[in-house]
């Protein structure tokens, strides 16, 4: 029985390799390799090329062949570098007041907002948040998604948050995709906590960070900057903290009023997520960092506001991902591929920067080097579209799904 595995031939594979990691893109410095195909061994890519080149420079290896025999583009899966896939109940009513034209104050008054899902989060145990995670992954999936980040937030106290993290390691160990867990204790300040903001980030720091390290919990931290959450003043220690600890860092930065990105380049995070309020000066605070912008369009879609300015920031040079923030207030749409073609259509991004945004540029946004390209040594995380020409999946926005989705070589 052999370990090698012929994939092909698709009508064109998109490997998404030698582009650069920031700046803009063009359509022309994407590699297509036509009646393409791709050789596996074990979870792993070993060669990529010419479907009939490739079987006859492989022969020695005796490879088992998967032979397509319709249409289809091939793509890196997709990675989702910024979710909160972890939570419990529903917003639907948050929607239809916002819609209806009512203020965030007046729908915290009425009991909704991010303590709405802090309790219910609460109320769930760590089984069902389990079975939630996975349902909503298995939509992502079918939806070209093997890569997701999965934040905790909801929890906002030591033994909730870490409940939180322990369902999020618990469904990636019978997950198909790959969840990547981070800590978001620094999401809202808790309304039941009893003391002020200093003493329940230095709790969570003294308390809770040290478990996520034993328990392999999580090696990432968060925190929403914005002066209804944490201020950039207040939320210095607590991320020299988990530096110090060894933690990488990212934030929600800019969403509704700037400061965050400063926040983000003083810490050296490795993603600033939102920017939806970032300015000239935050662009140009990027552009001489190698922090990568994170576009969410799908909470901008949800919340009715302006798009993270993706064309000005690619412009000046930055790096740019695009994610989800699948969570069940702001964005609980969750298609991260129509979301990012809304947003290519509004800020007039070119389908390499797109896809670059939704692979390697969102791999390098979570660390990841062996993921988000279509090269050897790299996991063989890949999808193929139903159509002959790669331009059709952005023209139907959204509309267009994989077919086919493969994990480490296996057909899932």
């Amino acid at each position: 029985m052999t370990d090698y595995t012929i994939i092909g031939p698709f009508t064109q594979v998109l490997p998404m390799t030698n582009l650069a990691v920031k700046g803009p893109l063009k359509d022309d410095e994407l590699e297509i390799i036509p009646n393409g195909a791709i050789l596996v061994n074990n979870d792993r890519i070993v060669d990529m090329g010419d479907f009939d080149s490739l079987r006859k420079s492989s022969a020695l290896l005796n490879p088992k062949i998967e032979e397509l025999n319709q249409a289809a583009v091939a793509l890196p899966g997709f990675v989702d570098a910024h979710t909160h896939l972890c939570f419990a109940g529903s917003r639907a009513k948050d929607f239809a007041m916002r819609n209806a034209g009512k203020s965030y104050l007046d729908i915290a008054k009425s009991g909704g907002g991010i303590w709405d899902t802090v309790t219910k989060t609460r109320g769930e145990s760590q089984e069902q948040l389990t079975a939630g995670i996975l349902a909503r992954a298995e939509q992502h999936i079918r939806n070209g998604v093997t890569t997701i980040e999965v934040k905790s937030g909801y929890g906002l106290s030591v033994q909730e948050e870490l409940k939180m993290l322990r369902a999020i390691k618990s469904a990636d160990l019978s997950c198909a995709a790959d969840l990547l867990p981070t800590c978001l204790a620094a999401h809202i300040f808790p309304k039941d906590y009893n003391g002020d903001i200093q003493q329940y980030l230095e709790e969570i720091a003294v308390h809770l960070f040290p478990i996520l390290k034993e328990e392999k919990l999580a090696s990432r931290i968060d925190a929403f900057i914005e002066e209804e959450a944490y201020s950039s003043d207040v939320i210095r220690p607590y991320l020299d903290k988990a530096r110090s600890m060894g933690f990488d860092i990212c934030l929600h930065a800019d969403q509704f009023s700037p400061g965050g990105t400063q926040v983000a380049v003083e810490h050296a995070a490795i993603s600033a997520d939102h920017l939806e309020a970032s300015g000239d000066q935050e662009i140009e605070l990027l552009a001489k960092s190698d922090v990568i912008p994170i576009a969410l369009p799908g909470a901008s879609i949800g919340l009715g506001c302006g798009f993270t300015p993706a064309r000005k920031l690619l412009d000046a040079g930055t790096s740019l991902a695009i994610a989800s923030d699948w969570n069940p207030g702001s964005a609980p749409m969750g298609d991260l591929l129509t979301q990012a073609s809304i947003l290519s259509t509004f800020e007039k991004l070119s389908s390499a920067e797109v896809f670059a945004a939704l692979t390697c540029r969102a791999a390098a946004a979570l660390g990841l080097t062996d993921r988000g390209q279509l090269k050897e040594a790299c996991l063989a995380d890949f999808i193929a579209f139903p159509t002959s020409d790669y331009r059709e999946i952005l023209y139907h926005q959204g509309q267009l799904k994989p077919t086919q989705v493969w994990k480490k070589g296996m057909l899932i």
